[in-house]
């Protein structure tokens, strides 16, 4: 068997996701993409992305906050990430495409396709299936240790957190727990920092996506939004690294490549 990330074009296109005929291999398996919605500048995929394109997973990227439509069919896709952001997951006046998010998370999830929602996207996921958002409350930044429940222990996913370690963070506002939930890690300011829908829907606070190099380009890039609440952060980044981020790249590698497993 041979697999290839391809588009076929022509009269006799085939769907993604189909075995199609091929005369020296017998049969050529066209992979579908996983799909990524972009709630924010700057906010993409990051380590998760490069982890991904050393697998030889695919992704088609749409630029919600740009103005890109948010599609409204599962079919062409493996799976769906939902990625992080400045504003709140209530914030649907300035942020119109959000409640179209929060309808595709459901219907991947109603089609036993993996979903992942992180920082923004894991309270997208929340409110998608009823918790409740709590806004506003004070800043979570930097690396801080994430620390797995008994189920998450046992995860697919979250089990590649060992027994905790320092993650990035960077958010104000949490989550309840939506009705069917397996609680999956806490941290001391948070205690709802990953949680689990069914087999493989996940929603997940922390930034496991950011590498060092992601962190650093959004400590020069997004300086105008970190000084004000954590004004002393250039002087704190280097030894904070130096502590930390060799562990959190090592965790956050480890997560991506579980949960791109499911795909």
């Amino acid at each position: 068997m041979i697999v290839f990330d391809v588009f076929i074009t022509g009269p006799d296109d085939y769907r993604l996701g189909e075995w199609i005929p091929d005369a020296r291999n017998g049969a050529v398996f066209v992979k579908m993409p996983l799909l990524v919605i972009e709630n924010y500048p700057k906010a993409d995929l990051a380590a998760f992305g490069r982890k991904a394109d050393a697998m030889g997973v695919s992704c088609q990227i749409v630029r919600a906050y740009a103005g890109e439509a948010v599609p409204d069919s599962v079919e062409d896709y493996s799976g769906l990430v939902v990625l992080g952001g400045g504003q709140n997951a209530l914030a649907d006046a300035d942020y119109p495409f959000l409640p179209d998010v929060c309808d595709l998370i459901l219907r991947f999830h109603e089609a036993d396709r993996p979903v992942l929602g992180i920082c923004l996207g894991c309270q997208l996921i929340a409110r998608a299936f009823g918790g409740v958002n709590i806004l506003a409350r004070p800043i979570e930044f930097g690396w801080h240790r994430v620390t797995p429940t008994a189920a998450g222990r046992t995860d697919p996913v979250l089990k590649m957190l060992g027994e905790g370690g320092p993650l990035f963070h960077w958010h104000t506002d949490t989550v309840s727990l939506p009705e069917g939930a397996v609680h999956l890690a806490y941290s001391k300011m948070t205690p709802i920092q990953a949680f689990r829908m069914g087999r493989a829907t996940y929603a997940i606070q922390f930034h496991f996506e950011a590498a060092l190099e992601d962190v650093t380009g959004w400590s020069h890039h997004l300086a105008h939004e970190i000084l004000p609440h954590t004004p002393d952060w250039p002087e704190r980044i280097g030894n904070e690294a130096r502590l930390n981020a060799g562990e959190a790249d090592r965790i956050g590698a480890a997560l991506t490549e579980a949960w791109l497993g499911f795909l």
